[in-house]
């Protein structure tokens, strides 16, 4: 069975009733939305590739000015977005503000590095074939289906759609269903930039997880993914059966090593913004700390600290927002009751700081490393804290378990080294989450936090298939082997060359 044929009963039921938009804080209605059948994802699928065409024959100059147009409506936006954000998400207006500032430098990046990335690249086609011009060129893949999460509703899709975009691709964008508002928004912003571009270039698709499934069955020529493995896995299932290309980005379970030499305040900053903000709903976040013994207990005292005033709100005056989905709150209610079963100490808060969809800052001390806080992604706002005797035992916690997003070490003499050794696919060195404000920066993971990358030149390659070409510029005559009959002097030439190139060479040693 398919996921779609799994989904098939869910998917007429819910197109009768629209999908609602709404207040977190209130959970009054912001908008409606069609939740879109397979049919109406196929009609999307159509008008997308038929506008590929347009898009993609602009070239790279005038799909520069159209996304370039785009950031410049966003801008304009940015106090009706910022505060949908605040409003669907949950996270603070000047955090939603940070999330558009981030998503405008990406925009601005892909949009001006594409042609460069995507440039035709001579090769040399050797000895045999000198008589061969070889390039290898970039191309559009056609039609990219988007799925995009919650949590940076905003950043989240912006990000491979402006790449895809440049790239000369169309858009079908899936937001999540908790934040169909901000991705119809960004889509509505680049409509309004570019008037003169047929709707397909980018269009959403909305709905629920069943129309995220008729999109990755619908024919899309590639599917960029961000959520999690489990709906990552059904997804690959699906491709597998036409093919599909994919990209999944998966969430993480990210470390932070604070070493002995560390600065143990900026290391405490760090932790405190990376476990945190955006109520710790960031798949890049820091969830792990493991800290050298000779240092750990200025730098828990220090945390502690910077933690002790934070709080979740609904104003924005709070540190950070609510969960944004209700559910989250099992897990992280979960999370902490079994590390504290498990021996873990609480410096800071405990399950009294569960106040429903509100849950203020929570530390884990020395807890089991095999406990459900450790080795399964929380995606709240608790972080578990361990010290360690040595950098070797910390980068070997740091390596364990299934994931392998991000990381980030704290040591003012050996940061390098500490992070080539961790294994993973994005690493900050005295600082949290700083390779994700960085548009040439390749953005991904290993292990169960998927594979692929999105950003930066690899995230445009990602959006473009490889064709090799080679071009005959004139003959050698008697040197052509591929032909049904050979002139008499082919086979005894490409013999003496072979010798001479090969054998003779290796024996007088020469590489």
């Amino acid at each position: 069975m398919t996921v779609t044929d799994q989904g098939a009963a869910s998917k007429e039921a819910a197109s009768v009733v629209p999908l609602q938009s709404v207040d977190v804080f209130t959970g009054a209605e912001l908008a409606a939305f069609e939740v879109m059948t397979p049919s109406a994802v196929w009609d999307a699928l159509t008008a997308a590739r038929a506008a590929a065409t347009t898009w993609s024959s602009l070239g790279f100059g005038a799909r520069r000015t159209a996304l370039l147009a785009w950031a410049t409506e966003l801008s304009r936006s940015q106090e009706r977005i910022t505060h949908l954000i605040h409003r669907e998400n949950g996270k603070p207006v000047d955090d939603a503000f940070m999330e558009l500032v981030i998503s405008l430098e990406h925009i601005r990046w892909a949009a001006k590095n594409a042609a460069a990335v995507m440039r035709e690249r001579r090769v040399s086609p050797g000895v045999l074939m000198a008589n061969y011009r070889a390039s290898v060129r970039r191309e559009p893949f056609g039609v990219i289906g988007v799925i995009s999460p919650w949590n940076y509703p905003l950043f989240a899709p912006i990000a491979p759609v402006a790449s895809a975009l440049a790239a000369g691709n169309t858009v079908l964008l899936k937001p999540s269903e908790f934040s169909t508002a901000v991705g119809t928004a960004l889509v509505q912003a680049f409509r309004r930039a570019n008037p003169g571009l047929p709707e397909g270039v980018l269009s959403v698709v909305s709905g629920y997880g069943a129309t995220g499934a008729a999109l990755v069955e619908s024919g899309v020529d590639k599917i960029e993914f961000t959520g999690s493995p489990g709906t990552a896995r059904r997804i690959l299932a699906s491709c597998a059966q036409t093919l599909t290309p994919v990209v999944m980005e998966c969430g993480g379970k990210d470390a932070l090593i604070v070493a002995p030499d560390a600065d143990i305040d900026a290391a405490a900053d760090a932790a405190a913004w990376g476990g945190f903000s955006n109520g710790g709903q960031t798949c890049v976040g820091v969830e792990r700390v493991y800290v050298h013994e000779s240092v750990a207990d200025d730098f828990i005292a220090a945390l502690a600290r910077r933690l002790e005033n934070a709080y979740a709100g609904g104003f924005d005056t709070a540190t950070y927002g609510p969960m944004t989905v209700s559910s989250q709150v099992e897990v992280v209610s979960r999370h902490v009751q079994a590390a504290v079963e498990a021996g873990a100490q609480l410096p800071l808060g405990g399950l009294d700081r569960v106040r429903g969809r509100m849950i203020d800052p929570i530390l884990l001390v020395d807890g089991d490393e095999n406990n459900a806080s450790v080795t399964e992604e929380t995606f709240g706002p608790t972080v578990t804290v361990k010290r360690v005797r040595s950098v070797d035992e910390a980068i070997d916690l740091a390596n364990a378990g299934e994931f392998g997003l991000g990381a980030a070490v704290f040591s003012r003499s050996d940061g390098d080294r500490i992070a080539s050794r961790l294994t993973c696919g994005m690493a900050s060195i005295n600082s949290v989450l700083a390779f994700v404000s960085i548009p040439a920066l390749p953005f991904g993971g290993v292990g169960s936090s998927g594979y692929g990358r999105i950003h930066g030149e690899e995230g445009i390659r990602e959006f473009s298939r490889t064709k090799s070409v080679s071009s005959k510029r004139f003959d050698i005559p008697g040197m052509n082997g591929m032909l049904l009959s050979r002139a008499p002097v082919t086979m005894p030439a490409l013999r003496l060359i072979t010798h001479t190139r090969f054998a003779l060479r290796n024996r007088k040693g020469i590489r």
